[in-house]
């Protein structure tokens, strides 16, 4: 019971992940058209178009950051494989989940004081946008675009755990541990 329901909690994430990485990727072509548009036929820059872009790059790269991890697309040295010896493969991982999630704890605490130290610091590039549309300022603090740090790492730390609960749990119950492959491989 508790399984599909995990299950159904880790597809909705799954869709919203996707869903959130189409948009950003669409806003991304869109900013970046109108504004090959605007220069070059125009003659007439949109100012905030790059550092908007930017913005939605760092997001996208934190955001996306433990998806990856999960469907196996990072960069991965494996040095023993987990059909050799499952519990000695457990036994490395969990050897060197140690400095990896110390790690992950130090960059997610340094994320949120950065954060917290420029969150009175206005983005530009939305005041802009925002004051030509309406008038007003809109007066976004860089905070939510530095938070994006420690976000993805609390995603990717999340994603990380749940594989070592999930390969020592293949190892209690004499099941192979399954190491993650990229949906499409280079031969």
């Amino acid at each position: 019971m508790m399984h599909s329901g995990l299950s159904r909690t880790f597809a909705l994430y799954e869709r919203i992940i996707r869903l959130l990485a189409g948009l950003s990727t669409g806003t991304i072509v869109v900013v970046m058209v109108v504004q090959v548009i605007a220069r070059y036929v125009f003659n007439s820059s949109l100012i905030w178009a790059e550092e908007l872009c930017r913005y939605v790059l760092i997001w996208q790269t934190f955001l996306f950051i433990g998806y990856a991890y999960h469907q196996g697309e990072l960069v991965v040295l494996d040095l023993f494989s987990a059909k050799t010896s499952p519990r000695l493969y457990l036994a490395i991982r969990l050897l060197t989940a140690i400095p990896i999630t110390i790690f992950l704890y130090f960059i997610i605490n340094a994320g949120i004081s950065h954060a917290l130290r420029y969150s009175a610091q206005i983005i530009p590039a939305f005041d802009f946008i925002w004051m030509s549309l309406t008038g007003d300022e809109l007066k976004v603090p860089i905070f939510w675009i530095y938070v994006a740090v420690p976000v993805g790492c609390v995603i990717l730390l999340i994603h990380f755990l749940a594989r070592l609960v999930r390969d020592a749990w293949c190892v209690a119950k004499g099941l192979p541990i399954e190491v993650s492959k990229p949906a499409e491989t280079m031969t």
